[in-house]
């Protein structure tokens, strides 16, 4: 979700190159990036968005809430030429995370390290190895969500799979539980044909399973609503309408729900394979209750030793802190109570604001 960090881009593209550029076999390099470890891998060419209306009238009628980034630069996200001049075609990658994994208080994608290191890495590996097999630098960009890109809609065009009605990417074969990423090249390479069906069908499991009704019609999040948003994004208090939601389902930090319930996970979705991605030391095993006293237990420097290189750090401890108090609202025990009341005393005032009230609350459910 975040722009906050990019690689280092390639050269910029000379005047004229991208016409003198010697291509290379499209098959070639979806060969190389399945052996640099991608899951997905498919090739469109770039221009003009097909999603980008819907995009603009969501962004209009406030859907993205605080996420002002989706704001930024949001005429490039309706050609995908834009963001790097000179560029023509997309390798467009697909990086599983283990759909095959347990539900917990924490998001499969964000229980070990931070995906877009490993995946700049790779895609920068596979630009790396274009320019080997030309001779010569190939000029472009790796973007793993750190452009105006609409990522989704250009992995469509590249054969990836369809928008579901959760708006997430599916692809037939393995679900969606997989990141995504692009490396934008100057090479005019042979696309894929753009995937054409929409197999959701009448299915609604993923807008009937959400908790907090976020889905309000197929294909349209309002992120305002949505637990990854208000967990992940809201930097400050958490609306007291989707508090009782987020502690029913016992969810510290972001949301499967959607995911979990959709037909095509419950049948393909993968087993992890990626040791970078398994739950680091201190998620392993802790249910809600247990992970969210052991945060409010955190100093800032422990924080950041449990935490290096994990994409969990967005939320700042602050954040998790808060998410910790919502959640243990919905317990009663002596237990989770003292670690509310302790909460009221935190030297952040947005895990004391969540915390009072609760913590008075707490004692009377326990008898």
């Amino acid at each position: 979700m975040s722009e906050a960090r990019v690689p280092a881009a390639g050269a910029a593209l000379p005047a004229g190159a991208a016409g003198a550029a010697t291509t290379l076999p499209a098959e070639r390099v979806k060969a190389q990036a399945y052996g640099l470890g991608f899951d997905l891998v498919g090739i469109a060419r770039l221009g003009p968005a097909e999603t980008h209306a819907a995009y603009e009238d969501w962004l209009a009628h406030g859907m993205h809430g605080d996420m002002e980034y989706l704001v930024r630069g949001a005429e490039k996200r309706g050609d995908t030429r834009l963001p790097y001049p000179g560029v023509v075609s997309a390798v467009v990658v697909g990086l599983d995370y283990g759909g095959r994994e347990p539900s917990g208080p924490v998001s499969r994608y964000a229980r070990g390290d931070d995906y877009h290191d490993l995946m700049w890495a790779r895609l920068n590996a596979l630009q790396a190895w274009m320019g080997e097999q030309l001779g010569r630098p190939v000029h472009g960009r790796g973007y793993v969500d750190t452009a105006p890109i609409l990522e989704r809609d250009l992995a469509r065009r590249a054969g990836l799979g369809w928008q579901a009605k959760n708006t997430m990417l599916i692809n037939p074969r393995i679900g969606s539980f997989f990141f995504l990423g692009s490396l934008l090249v100057e090479l005019d390479l042979e696309p894929d044909q753009p995937f054409q069906f929409d197999r959701c069908g009448e299915c609604r499991r993923c807008m009937d399973a959400c908790p907090t009704g976020a889905i309000v019609e197929p294909r349209r999040v309002d992120a305002r609503r949505c637990i990854s948003y208000l967990t992940i994004e809201t930097r400050g208090e958490i609306p007291e309408e989707f508090r009782g939601a987020i502690a029913e389902a016992g969810l510290v930090y972001g949301c499967d729900i959607c995911q979990e319930v959709c037909p095509w996970n419950v049948r393909f979705a993968q087993a992890l394979r990626e040791d970078a991605f398994a739950p680091r030391e201190f998620l392993r095993g802790k249910d809600a209750a247990t992970l969210a006293r052991d945060l409010l237990a955190l100093s800032q420097e422990e924080f950041s030793a449990a935490f290096r290189k994990s994409p969990m750090k967005r939320a700042k401890l602050r954040g998790l802190k808060r998410n910790a108090t919502v959640v243990l609202g919905s317990f009663g025990d002596a237990e989770n109570a003292g670690a509310l009341t302790r909460a009221v005393d935190d030297p952040e005032s947005l895990v004391r604001e969540h915390a009072t009230g609760l913590s008075a609350a707490a004692p009377a459910r326990a008898r």
